[in-house]
């Protein structure tokens, strides 16, 4: 299987279904043999059953994993990527922010040898953003930014850390998600912690973007238990 396609959800029943069909036509397009994994992080709405009901090529499979309460996205995108199969895997949020033919900017990173994990990024010389982000969210992901950077020791060449649309080696990625312990929406950094630590390459490839106002991430409510979900992946990775 060439490609695994991995989108975590909440209360997303209006979205899911162009979203799978955007994903399952990109498969078909380029001609990769592939699944989709949807994973309902115990949505309150029927986002399982739109996903499920979603009409596709009989070629692409498509798994529909459904949590009975909210655990986070981290815990949704860990459960699906270490249950994939592809020699690639990829998360995108729902929404389609990030048309899928970008997956092929990453996918010539991986395959030519340059990296292990291709990350799109908003923020490099490359990218276009169709429609931008609130001042509000803006300023946040500045914070968040220079709070990673100088707390959590990340490089400053990982210009978006937070980016949904994220391509791995598939071994590579159900290796290092096999051990993230980050439920949360902090489980990027996580990741790039223990990819750095195990010598896997990482860089990044700009994207086309267009903001998704209907974010299931609340800055406001989510401010403390991220903070937290930090600490405890510095206290982590320190004691490894």
């Amino acid at each position: 299987m060439d490609l695994s396609i991995v989108i975590p959800v909440l209360n997303e029943s209006k979205k899911i279904a162009h979203d799978v069909e955007a994903a399952a036509a990109f498969l078909q397009n380029n001609n990769f043999t592939g699944e989709i994994i949807v994973v309902d992080d115990g949505s309150s709405d029927n986002t399982a059953e739109a996903a499920k009901n979603t009409k596709i090529p009989s070629e692409v499979t498509l798994n529909v994993i459904r949590y009975e309460r909210h655990r986070g996205k981290g815990s949704a995108v860990r459960t699906a990527i270490t249950q994939s199969h592809g020699e690639y895997v990829m998360f995108a949020d729902s929404g389609c922010c990030v048309p899928y033919n970008n997956v092929l900017r990453g996918l010539e990173l991986l395959k030519s040898g340059a990296c292990n994990i291709a990350h799109g990024s908003r923020k490099i010389k490359g990218s276009h953003i169709e429609k931008s982000r609130s001042l509000y969210r803006r300023i946040c992901a500045m914070i968040f930014h220079w709070f990673v950077i100088l707390y959590m020791k990340i490089p400053k060449e990982f210009t978006d850390t937070q980016c949904g649309f994220k391509i791995y080696k598939g071994d590579v990625a159900r290796q290092l998600y096999y051990g993230c312990s980050t439920d949360g929406f902090a489980f990027d950094v996580e990741i790039i912690m223990r990819a750095r630590k195990e010598g896997y390459s990482i860089k990044e490839f700009p994207i086309n973007w267009t903001c998704d106002r209907d974010s299931r991430l609340s800055t406001t409510r989510s401010f403390w238990s991220i903070l937290l979900e930090l600490a405890a992946i510095k206290r982590t990775m320190t004691d490894k």
